[in-house]
């Protein structure tokens, strides 16, 4: 493996880590494997915390590809309660608010799902690292301020119903780059004439990266300690050493 020049690596992010404490958790590896002080690593395509799933790790000059790598399609698998919000439309933030649920079918779900299929407006949550004046919208939203944020245009290629349950949903989403499945189950909620929040995501695929060829963290980290590495020719003359694999 020649990190310095660029390797990709597919990692299954666990519940509960962001983005960033996985991405450290392999730069870590890399480093001690290694034995440098410096790398560049980063992620194709963040996942909030409570998510899991799919996550493209990328490393030196590799990391030039990140934009094009998460700009493939995304798919995910996602829990829906029904009858209740949160401020975040997850479980980062408490019920605030509860609603009927009798008259919600299985048909009447497979009829409003219909309707996101395509190109739609999206209005991202609050409780999201979008932009707002230079800061992020979570941290206004943590700290009790308004936050406007505009739809965003984005495609959702297809919406499976795999369960349904008067008080919950489970669903396959196909989409686009900066889809948010949370905003998704609240806008989901709101077409049933009730409430919704999301309870559990999982990405199952990035463009043609399937869940089945990530490695978990701790797998990861043994691979990484354990794989051979190989230096750039330029590197090694830097550096004034004569072998090229470790």
């Amino acid at each position: 493996m020649n990190y310095l020049q660029g390797e990709i690596l597919y990692i299954d992010k666990p519940k509960g880590w962001t983005s960033f404490d996985a991405v450290k958790r392999v730069r870590g590896a890399l480093l001690r494997r290694m034995k440098i002080k410096k790398l560049k690593v980063g992620h194709a395509g963040t996942l909030d915390p409570l998510a899991t799933g799919v996550m493209i790790v990328c490393t030196g000059k590799a990391t030039k590809l990140i934009d094009s790598l998460q700009a493939g399609v995304k798919e995910y698998i996602a829990d829906i309660a029904l009858g209740a919000t949160t401020p975040s439309f997850d479980l980062e933030t408490a019920i605030d608010a509860t609603y009927p649920v009798d008259h919600i079918t299985r048909q009447m779900v497979e009829d409003v799902l219909k309707r996101f299929i395509g190109r739609i407006e999206q209005i991202p949550p609050k409780f999201s690292a979008c932009k707002v004046d230079g800061k992020r919208a979570y941290s206004l939203a943590r700290a009790g301020k308004d936050v406007d944020l505009k739809p965003k245009i984005l495609v959702i290629d297809d919406i499976e119903l795999l369960n349904y349950s008067p008080s919950s949903i489970r669903v396959r989403v196909v989409c686009s780059k900066g889809t948010y499945i949370r905003a998704l189950a609240r806008d989901i909620g709101e077409a049933l004439g009730s409430g919704a929040h999301l309870t559990d995501l999982r990405r199952t695929r990035v463009g043609d990266i399937s869940i089945d060829r990530c490695m978990s963290v701790a797998q990861a980290a043994d691979f990484i300690a354990t794989a051979e590495v190989e230096y750039p020719e330029e590197y090694l003359k830097l550096m004034n050493i004569e072998k090229n694999i470790i």
